[in-house]
């Protein structure tokens, strides 16, 4: 093994545990905006309120009953804020971004204060549920359990995401919806409630993944804006409405967090948004995005 792999084994680990997470965050946020065409800046509080239910059913000696409790509920709570957040936004459907964003960033700040005043300002923490709450030996280094599971959750639901969106038909009529809504309506099909279901698998994911961030994170104020902008790096690298490029810009932005904090920490928020401005610069629709990747 190379020398500067072995010195920096763990934090490339921890660059494709955080890639893993972040994308099953930010693959919603992709397919909302690049599918639906809805900007959601709620995207973060939706994560924050997975991990504060994280924090509720696995806090301290969290078993997995508390850990899968926590992740049904989250799906549950994810699938139902995501039909509230599309009847919110379908009145704006037809007018600018900037209203859909000033919408869901007033839902956004109002979320984050409801859970201030439900859990308190103070940091609340997750642990990872029995049999993973150690290490193991990755090549002679000793690394955390649960950050290897989240490495292969995340790869499963990268697989799954994309087998749904381009190898199913319910994939196939979401694509269809993007590319011409009369005529999905004309077979019978209501775009509103298509619409409506992008975004609640979207905000399941979100919720899903605050859950699964919380044994990394935890859970406290200010959190979603830190993960929505991420989210938002990842998506813009990746290229709008991509699940191959939500997962790129994920790994990515990983990465660049994990190294650049390790290796270079006074530089590590220049060079993540240095890599948004280069990606911007030389392919302005993002890694993966297309012509057709935003509807218009």
């Amino acid at each position: 093994m190379p020398l500067w792999l072995e010195a920096n084994l763990v934090s490339v680990l921890n660059g494709f545990a955080i890639g893993f997470l972040l994308f099953i965050l930010a693959v919603g946020l992709s397919l909302v905006f690049g599918m639906m065409d809805v900007l959601n800046l709620a995207h973060g509080a939706l994560f924050l309120g997975g991990a504060y239910l994280g924090a509720t059913f696995a806090g301290g000696g969290a078993s997995w009953g508390g850990f899968l409790g926590a992740l049904a509920v989250a799906a549950v709570a994810g699938l139902a804020a995501g039909g509230v957040l599309s009847l919110m936004t379908e009145p704006l459907r037809k007018r600018s971004h900037l209203d859909q964003a000033l919408l869901t960033l007033g839902v956004a700040l109002i979320v984050a204060e409801l859970l201030i005043i439900v859990f308190g300002d103070d940091p609340l923490a997750v642990s990872a549920p029995p049999g993973l709450d150690g290490s193991v030996d990755v090549l002679g280094a000793a690394y955390p359990t649960y950050r290897l599971a989240l490495i292969g959750i995340g790869a499963l639901l990268a697989l799954a995401v994309y087998l749904v969106v381009d190898r199913t038909r319910i994939g196939a009529l979401v694509r269809a919806t993007v590319a011409d809504r009369e005529m999905v309506a004309t077979i019978g099909v209501d775009n509103r409630l298509v619409k409506a279901a992008v975004f609640a698998v979207g905000s399941l994911l979100a919720t899903t993944a605050g859950v699964l961030g919380g044994p990394i994170y935890g859970a406290r104020p200010g959190l979603d804006s830190t993960v929505l902008i991420l989210a938002l790096v990842v998506v813009v690298i990746g290229g709008l409405g991509s699940v191959r490029g939500a997962l790129a810009g994920a790994l990515i932005i990983g990465q660049i967090e994990s190294l650049g904090r390790a290796l270079l920490p006074d530089l590590a928020s220049f060079i993540l948004f240095g890599a948004l401005a280069l990606v911007l610069v030389l392919r302005p629709r993002g890694l993966f995005g297309g012509p057709a990747a935003v509807p218009r």
